[in-house]
């Protein structure tokens, strides 16, 4: 007695979990890429260095501190005066001691404006502060 295979149905390709995936990877995609954005003031050409290194994690907490040449500091694209900025840091590192802050001083700019944001960030209690090089003409943040 011969018995009849029952043949299987033929396989759908799933469209719905595929798109759910394309628009998580998008949303992740704009996100990061919003955030390395704050980085990038195109009016600060950071000093070159022999010795700088890429940075092998980007930390989104990171307070990037851009100065500029005429010595005016700027924090996320926005113009900040010296008390507001200490006023931002001096909230921010009473709940988060380990606050990094990034410093991308122009390489035009006095050295004086530098140490004034070195300032405020030591009165505001930040002590992990570090500065922005470029390797030989490219940028390395």
């Amino acid at each position: 007695m011969k018995f009849k295979r029952p043949t299987p149905e033929p396989a759908n390709f799933q469209l719905a979990p595929m798109i759910d995936i394309v628009f998580l990877l998008l949303i992740f995609f704009i996100i990061t890429w919003q955030f390395s954005r704050a980085e990038l003031d195109l009016k600060v050409s950071v000093p070159s260095s022999t010795d700088s290194k890429e940075r092998e994690s980007r930390t989104y907490l990171e307070i990037i501190v851009n100065v500029r040449n005429d010595g005016s500091t700027y924090v996320n694209g926005e113009f900040i005066e010296d008390d507001v900025l200490y006023d931002k840091l001096f909230n921010i590192t009473r709940i988060e001691r380990n606050q990094p802050v990034r410093v991308r001083g122009d390489a035009d700019t006095d050295f004086q404006h530098i140490v004034k944001v070195m300032d405020i960030c030591t009165r505001a209690g930040v002590w992990n502060i570090s500065f922005a090089t470029q390797v030989g003409g490219s940028a390395s943040n």
